[in-house]
């Protein structure tokens, strides 16, 4: 019998409460009760791997779903799935856990939203990348029996698990693409690459030619295809392991150091995409071509966007030489360029070099106008303080004109009056002396 929203026993009510406080030790012994149910719902239709993914618990989810949680279960009062609340709190592992538990990445809630959708929506772009760059590893085993009337599989099984990993990054960056080729001896090898690299194409046909096309999916299988291809090509031409390809990815030119090699590959690796038609590959052609080798947006940022979901690199910092994402190393000259580790670094300067003095100078003089231009805000600040408090001592009046002090106002009036004295004063002696009528008059008058 299907269990009921808020008909919990005691212990199931107990589990919901190990769960809050995140102790596995007693959730296992709980779950081994036949008192409680893993699948048990509260009143809001919550399971406890629903509560386990809300509160960021992966540890508790994987217990679980050991235990025979169901992810799909919809019976909450919202419609809310586990993979939605693993996408609200905002914990990409537990995503994952659940993708690979079998989530339905299509189910949506009661306002019509599927997992993807919430989590963009709350800010959780991480987990939105999680979900857009998924795919099931039994699609992937499909390719590692024969098929048909054919006696070999296409892709050894061997190659099928590093394979997949290199699909389900989330990171596309051709460095580090080649970087996960090349932690893999399988992989290091050019019929290898070559049988993966057929592989992927047939996914990307698939994806285009299925019911539901998919074709950011496409778009990625086959971006992955023109890596493994080159990387083949590489190892054809040397022993070096694919050194040199990734130190023509990493040249920059003369003066800005851009990856000038590394632009042109992705571009032409998207005009390779064989189904013209896409209304993806039109977008991504409209947004690249009119813009100069060189400057932004690059091919990179405007293919990892589209496919991966990612809304720019905003409240970021990306390797210089893999772009792996949260890059906190800084180069101790310049401090301008970012790596995730040591490796990297070592791995880019021989171009960065080149430019390295330059953009230590270029930063130390926009330092120097940062802080010229803090110190004239700061006496602008200062001068406007000084005029606010002198202000104080004016009072102003309902009209919103100034009142003088009253002592003030009497000093101007008394010497107003004094100058009004001596203007007439001088004002008569100037005429006595002008007019000589005047003069003759007095004279006589004395006498």
């Amino acid at each position: 019998m299907a269990p009921r929203k808020g008909e919990l026993t005691e212990e199931e009510k107990e589990l919901v409460q190990v769960i809050s406080k995140g102790n596995v030790q007693d959730a296992a012994q709980l779950l081994g009760s036949k008192e409680v149910r893993v699948n048990c719902l509260d009143e809001h239709g919550m399971t406890p791997l629903m509560h386990s993914a809300y509160k960021g618990r992966a540890d508790m989810c994987k217990l679980l779903l050991q235990h025979g949680a169901d992810v799909n279960c919809n019976e909450h009062e919202h419609g809310y799935t586990a993979l939605m609340f693993g996408c609200l709190s905002g914990k990409k592992d537990i995503v994952w856990m659940m993708l690979e538990a079998g989530a339905d990445t299509d189910a949506v809630n009661s306002v019509g939203r599927t997992a993807a959708q919430m989590a963009a929506f709350v800010g959780q772009h991480d987990c939105v990348t999680v979900i857009n760059n998924f795919f099931p590893r039994e699609k992937l085993d499909y390719y590692t029996k024969p098929q048909g009337l054919s006696k070999e599989a296409k892709l050894p099984v061997k190659l099928a698990g590093p394979l997949h990993k290199i699909i389900t990054t989330t990171n596309l960056h051709p460095l580090k693409i080649i970087f996960l080729i090349k932690e893999n001896p399988l992989l290091l090898d050019q019929e290898a690459l070559k049988k993966c690299s057929m592989v992927l194409d047939l996914i990307c046909e698939k994806c285009m030619k299925q019911k539901d096309m998919n074709e950011v999916l496409a778009m990625k299988m086959h971006y992955i295809s023109c890596i493994f291809q080159k990387c083949a090509t590489f190892l054809q031409e040397g022993e070096d392991k694919l050194d040199t390809l990734i130190k023509n990815l990493l040249k920059g030119r003369d003066g800005d150091c851009f990856p000038v090699f590394q632009e042109k590959f992705i571009r032409e690796s998207i005009r390779k995409f064989p189904f013209c038609e896409a209304t993806l590959l039109q977008q991504l052609v409209r947004s690249i071509a009119p813009v100069e080798i060189g400057s932004d947006p690059t091919a990179f940022s405007v293919l990892t966007q589209a496919i991966t979901g990612q809304v720019g690199f905003v409240d970021a910092e990306f390797c210089t030489t893999c772009g792996e994402k949260g890059a906190d190393k800084r180069c101790s000259v310049c401090k301008l360029v970012i790596y995730c580790n040591q490796n990297c670094q070592k791995l880019h300067w021989f171009t960065h070099k080149k430019v390295c003095k330059t953009l230590k100078e270029k930063r130390e003089k926009q330092e120097l106008e940062a802080a010229k231009e803090k110190k004239r805000q700061e006496k602008l600040a200062e001068k406007e303080e000084k005029a606010n408090e002198s202000g104080l001592a004016i009072e102003e009046t309902p009209d919103g004109e100034s009142e003088k002090p009253k002592e003030t106002e009497d000093q101007v009036t008394s010497e107003s009056s004094d100058a009004a004295e001596k203007v007439d004063v001088s004002a008569t002696t100037s005429e006595s002396s002008a007019d000589p009528n005047v003069s003759q008059t007095s004279d006589s008058s004395e006498k």
